[in-house]
């Protein structure tokens, strides 16, 4: 029979099958940070259980630590305790942390990638829905919620019905300055927020393979904002030289036989998916979205469409947007360049590109937020960082930060934000916020216009 990638890396970690029931997968890695896993914890505490496998768990400090002064007590009563809480489990669990201040502390989806903790054929959890992140390197991953931590945490397994499967192919030549960014929103404007539900996705075509690991990361990221478990993208050269020589990666013999399987995975000829779908990369431009949904998307030329309805009018009026208004020459106060889905050393790479020798408008806060540690470093080994603060944008710490309301890089209420992270919805960035998404191009460009502007003829730099 015919297998699909994720037919693969599933059938080789089902455990057992329940008949005509849920099957126990085994989870090969487990990924924790300090807002979903205290319940957890305190869960097997108040059982007598103890963690099944603390060796095959790793745990960092993300989404609600602030980027500014993380060397000073957090000030922020809440987040101070979960930081505490989960310094405290992890100790008493003998799981490794990468907390605040550690070399490898990061944004989970970030961090694990970059230190070759992610690898092909892995089956990998974590309480967070942007786990689909690691699918870029043709794993099984996805967010659980805590009692499903809690569940792993025991067992180091999931009790689990098997999704169904979809490909999402993309051939041809992309469009100048559209990135992976633009792609993975233009599907979803396309499909629809609901259209990957009960399904695990395969991105596959030209397209794919021809991104780098960043931005094979960014895509998976997003899986989840159509509705999907999960993204995948099959492992190949690309993937290999990425994970070659990262700190937990494969090394000598052991290397080689890793690669070997590895190189068993893609989906075979002819496997057959329960829904595809096709594009040509000629259709797709610079995206932005103007709603509260990553699903309500356009070329950043075109006009917000004519819909009657009354949840896409309770969207605009949320916005402060109009239908048929074009978002040419539109006003932002905020810029972020950050999240677990645009905060690698790529993503700064070309947004410094492209403002070095210029300024901010004077009326942008412009955010520059690392997703890791490592990446903070790079940006100041490579200059990077100096051509930012030239500019007037930001440079804070590694962390979550303005992605999502849990921290203090909050955009205030009634302000526009062109963000590189994932979602939109009504007050994701803070109460009142509102959130355009853009790849960091668009982002970059718009920090130092002041304004959203047409990126689809800019000239390479």
């Amino acid at each position: 029979m015919k297998k699909t990638l994720f037919d693969k890396v599933w059938d080789a970690h089902v455990v057992e099958t329940v008949p005509n029931g849920p099957q126990i997968l085994y989870i090969d890695k487990h990924l924790i940070h300090e807002v979903t896993s205290p319940q957890a914890f305190a869960e097997l505490e108040q059982r007598g259980i103890t963690l099944a496998r603390p060796d095959k768990t790793v745990a960092t400090a993300d989404h609600n630590v602030p980027t500014l002064n993380q060397h000073l007590t957090i000030k922020d009563a809440l987040s101070r305790k979960q930081v505490e809480m989960l310094t405290k489990n992890c100790t008493n669990h003998g799981v490794t942390l990468y907390g605040l201040g550690h070399k490898y502390q990061g944004i989970v989806h970030v961090m694990a990638p970059e230190l070759g903790i992610t690898q092909p054929g892995m089956t990998m959890v974590c309480g967070d829905s942007h786990t689909s992140t690691h699918g870029a390197f043709g794993t099984i991953a996805f967010g659980i919620g805590t009692s499903q931590v809690a569940q792993v945490f025991a067992s180091q397994c999931l009790l689990l019905n098997k999704p169904k499967k979809m490909r999402v192919t993309v051939n041809g030549k992309l469009n100048k300055n559209v990135l992976p960014k633009d792609v993975i929103l233009y599907i979803i404007a396309q499909l629809g927020t609901n259209s990957g539900t009960g399904h695990f996705v395969e991105y596959a075509g030209d397209v794919f393979e021809n991104m780098s690991m960043e931005g094979r990361m960014t895509v998976c990221n997003m899986s989840i904002e159509m509705g999907a478990r999960g993204g995948m993208i099959a492992p190949d050269e690309t993937t290999f030289e990425y994970v070659k020589g990262k700190e937990f990666a494969p090394k000598g013999d052991d290397w080689a036989k890793k690669v070997t399987y590895w190189k068993t995975l893609p989906t075979d000829k002819d496997a057959s998916f329960d829904t595809e779908y096709h594009f040509n990369a000629s259709d797709i431009a610079p995206m932005i979205t103007y709603g509260t949904n990553p699903g309500m998307g356009i070329k950043i030329t075109e006009n917000i469409p004519e819909i009657e309805d009354t949840s896409f009018e309770k969207a605009l009026t949320y916005m402060g947007l109009k239908k048929g208004q074009s978002l040419i020459n539109h006003p932002i106060n905020y810029v972020f360049i950050g999240s677990c889905t645009n905060s690698r050393i790529e993503d700064f790479r070309l947004a410094a590109a492209h403002i070095k020798g210029k300024q901010k408008a004077g009326n942008v806060t412009a955010l520059i937020v690392p997703g890791s540690q490592q990446v903070a470093k790079q940006i100041k080994e490579e200059g990077l960082q100096d051509i930012f603060e030239t500019a007037g944008f930001e440079i804070r710490q590694s962390g979550c930060s303005a992605c999502l309301g849990m921290n203090d890089d909050k955009i205030p209420a009634g302000e526009y934000c062109v963000s590189t992270s994932n979602r939109n919805f009504e007050g994701r960035q803070g109460q009142g916020a509102r959130t355009l998404l853009a790849s960091p191009l668009v982002a970059a460009l718009t920090a130092v216009e002041g304004k959203i502007v047409d990126v689809t003829e800019l000239e390479a730099v």
